[in-house]
């Protein structure tokens, strides 16, 4: 038997967990579908995959299982107002994209040119995870902006950046500090 969790108590927690921002993106009859998700992360480097969690009631979530395909814009901190965009729910399709500057994939995808790097992927998997299903996608092109580096980052519901430490986690296996 499973222990009742405060639900705000578990919001709370995971609140306090940094995470990166991507907006998320899939086009089904040439209509662009898009969602903010922090709930992003790779999976395996061979073969190369990542994962992204959609809420079961979105319209995304619908539209990716759909067309199969999915690009992957990893923010950058000049993108924060695409990821207050993209994180409405309920906001027009139609024009969506065009107030922000992107170009397409190999897939069709749109991506951001906002963006620190960029994942195109093809669903290899979808997994369920309660309100959300896991997709898992194996990653068909990878390409990163050479001359930005500048994360967008999200924790407790605000926007932040990194300030950059000398140290690493080589720093400590090497017995540097």
């Amino acid at each position: 038997m499973r222990d009742v969790v405060d639900d705000t108590a578990f919001r709370g927690a995971l609140g306090r967990f940094a995470s990166g921002v991507t907006v998320v993106s899939t086009v089904v009859d040439g209509v662009d579908h898009a969602m903010t998700a922090s709930a992003f992360t790779s999976v395996s480097m061979n073969p190369p995959q990542v994962l992204v969690c959609a809420h079961k009631v979105s319209r995304f979530h619908d539209a990716v299982l759909e067309s199969g395909v999915w690009g992957v814009s990893v923010l950058a901190e000049a993108a924060q107002e695409a990821s207050a965009w993209f994180a409405w729910r309920g906001r027009p399709l139609d024009g969506q994209i065009e107030r922000f500057a992107h170009h397409r994939g190999d897939t069709g995808v749109m991506l951001l040119d906002d963006g620190l790097a960029w994942l195109e992927c093809r669903t290899a998997a979808v997994h369920d995870g309660g309100d959300h299903s896991i997709l898992v996608g194996d990653v068909l092109a990878a390409r990163v902006h050479e001359f930005e580096d500048t994360p967008l980052l999200y924790y407790r519901s605000h926007y932040g950046t990194i300030m950059r430490s000398d140290a690493s986690e080589k720093t400590y296996r090497q017995g540097e500090r």
